[in-house]
Parts: structure tokens; sequence; C-alpha cells
């Protein structure tokens, strides 16, 4: 469906970028500490969020899957959105890697004593860059787009920012 971008290697054959071998070596899961903010686009205020994620390669260069939480309050609101997210890999180098994600996303909002729980959908971009290109500290940027299947037919834009910690 997708063929390897230019700079994309195979984990067999690696220029310097995906070592299998020593300190070089993937992490197994790249964990994604940062904040998050969301704009409606039917109007309203920008809300802010810690967000926390998870990220796993099963398909190396080809599937890697996120899952990750963040917490929106406002003064008469929570809103806790959960999504797990199917992502295309593709490295531009050994410091930097793009990827697009889909995926379901599960949103639990608490508003003026009311509770509600809804479905959406989600399509991320995720700039990932590693100063020294060993994968093990880095940063991310994540623009989003969010569509929900509840009443109301709500979209909205979002971006997520922080810092990238790779567990071997």
């Amino acid at each position: 469906m997708c063929l390897p971008a230019h700079g994309q290697t195979s984990s067999k054959a690696s220029s310097g970028h995906r070592q299998e071998t020593g300190e070089g070596k993937d992490p197994i899961a790249i964990l994604e500490l940062g904040a998050a903010t969301s704009w409606n686009l039917s109007g309203g205020a920008a809300t802010f969020a810690p967000n926390l994620a998870a990220e796993v390669t099963p398909i190396e260069n080809w599937l890697e899957l996120e899952a990750g939480v963040s917490p929106f309050y406002t003064c008469n609101s929570t809103e806790w959105d959960t999504d797990l997210l199917f992502k295309k890999p593709w490295t531009i180098s050994r410091k930097a890697e793009f990827m697009l994600g889909v995926g379901p996303q599960w949103v639990h909002l608490s508003q003026n004593g009311k509770v509600t729980n809804s479905i959406a959908g989600e399509v991320a971009g995720d700039f990932m860059f590693w100063p020294t290109g060993k994968h093990r500290f880095g940063w991310f940027l994540e623009p989003a787009y969010d569509y929900s299947f509840a009443g109301g037919r709500q979209q909205s834009m979002g971006m997520s920012a922080g810092l990238l910690i790779g567990i071997r």
C-alpha cells in the first residue's frame, strides 16, 4: 500500500539508523510525555492538558501502534481523550522520523454534572526528533484532527508536543 520512502532502511541492511545489536538497539517502546492543546472548530476557547502516550513497533518500517491519554480540564468540565493510533513510519534520517496515523478515540466528558462517553476518529502526523540519533531521548510534535461520531459531530484540531524516552 505504501512503499518505503527514500532514507528508510530495513532492519537487516542498516546504514547506522536501525541497529540490532549492542548500544544502538532500537527501544522496545517509546514513552511520550508532554502537553496537548485542542481547539473546537465550531467555536470556544482552546483547552490545554498533559499528554502521556506509549508507542511500540510490531512491524518494522510498516506499523507503529500508539496509545495515549490527555485529560482536559476547564472551569465546568473535565474531558478525558484516550486514543489508539495505527501509524505508518517514514525515516527521514538517523535523527528525524515522520509518521502518519489514524485510529479511534474514546471521549469521556463530565460537564455540568452530566457524564457522556462517545467515540471519535483521529488523524495525526507525528514528527519525532532524536538529537543524538540513538533513540534514547528526543522530542516530538504531533498535529491532529478529531471528528466525533456523537450528536453534533464536533470537529477539533489539536497539537501535542513533548519529550520522547526510549525504553530498552
